[in-house]
């Protein structure tokens, strides 16, 4: 008989415990970082309706292209913080979705922060 593991890594873990305390809005949306091993990507999501506001989806293959992870994670943060200038936010909430805020993950807070985002 074989044993059936029903537990959730850990990552999942942290993931739901962090996001049970934060939520985006319109005004404050909620920017989401999520961490490949090849990739990096981040987007701005409105919780109460359910919207992504801004992602880095279609670029994110260019930007991380003859750079390392941490070059191109800072790049997307600044491209994001360019994004979200053109939608007017300013003020954004910081989803680390279950990941350690450091290494790439910190790289994209400060490409954010550089770019005018307040977080």
């Amino acid at each position: 008989m074989y044993k059936v593991l029903l537990r959730k890594s850990t990552r999942e873990k942290r993931k739901l415990r962090v996001r049970s305390k934060i939520s985006g809005t319109a005004e404050r949306p909620r920017l989401s970082v999520f961490r490949s091993n090849r990739y990096m990507t981040a987007q701005l999501i409105d919780d109460t309706r359910g919207v992504t506001l801004a992602d880095t989806f279609k670029e994110t293959i260019e930007l991380h292209k003859g750079k390392t992870k941490l070059e191109a994670a800072k790049e997307v943060g600044l491209l994001l913080a360019k994004k979200a200038a053109a939608a007017n936010i300013k003020k954004v909430t910081f989803d680390r979705n279950g990941y350690l805020y450091h290494g790439r993950v910190k790289n994209v807070a400060d490409g954010a922060r550089e770019g005018g985002l307040e977080l």
